[in-house]
């Protein structure tokens, strides 16, 4: 069983890195990153490092080396593709948070623990930075959610990002009560909700994309004939 939920874990875990494809195949066609963000990108690329850091510490840990090195290469292809396609005004913010995040913190963290801490200390210190982390990333999409609720609009948020989060907090969280690893567990509890919570918003303001287009519709019509009003 504890070997199935691992094999399932990696597999959703596979399926959230992925889920923002389509977001980021609606950036490349209007080729503008205008009103997406990249924190959830860059905390998940600063997780994916801390979790392949906890994984050297830890025996026998390679499916969580391998997912995450995959999460690293696929974070790092989506943040050069925002970075392409971001304003000028975007792109300054997200080197200010690559540089926070992904070298600032992660070489913090990693060069105290490394010198100040040993064996099991170590394990332990990662583990709750870990934590704290993984916690982030599922945090990290509240700013889109703030935004759906201002805007009463779910264009900008992946819903299948969200029911990925669910899949994957899960396996995740029995995966870690298994093991007594609790610092895989306890985070993912969060994850769940969190997810829930966006399903719950597209769910109540899904219908808003809709009226928006019915509304430009009837603006483009009225628009039209007061032209054709004018040309008699």
């Amino acid at each position: 069983l504890m070997l199935l939920l691992f094999f399932l874990g990696n597999i959703t875990s596979f399926l959230v890195f992925l889920a923002p494809v389509p977001t980021f195949y609606t950036i490349y066609k209007r080729k503008s990153a205008e009103g997406f963000q990249s924190i959830p990108y860059v905390v998940a690329l600063s997780s994916a490092m801390l979790l392949i850091y906890y994984g050297f510490l830890k025996t026998n840990a390679y499916l969580i080396i391998s997912i995450n090195a995959f999460g690293i290469a696929i974070e790092l292809t989506y943040l050069i593709l925002y970075m392409i396609y971001a304003s000028g005004k975007q792109k300054c913010f997200t080197m200010k948070l690559l540089l926070l995040f992904n070298i600032g913190a992660y070489g913090l963290i990693f060069v105290l623990t490394f010198l100040l801490l040993k064996g099991s200390n170590r394990v332990n210190a990662v583990g709750w930075i870990c934590a704290v982390y993984n916690v982030a990333v599922f945090a990290a999409p509240l700013s889109i959610m703030r935004r759906v609720i201002k805007t009463k609009s779910v264009e900008y948020m992946p819903v299948t990002l969200s029911m990925f989060l669910i899949s994957c907090a899960t396996m995740w969280f029995f995966y870690g009560l298994l093991v007594n690893d609790y610092f895989i567990a306890l985070p993912n509890v969060l994850g769940f909700l969190f997810g829930i919570a966006q399903i719950i918003l597209y769910f109540m303001y899904k219908d808003g994309n809709n009226n928006d287009v019915e509304l430009e519709e009837e603006m483009q019509q009225m628009e039209e004939a007061t032209t054709d009003s004018e040309n008699k």
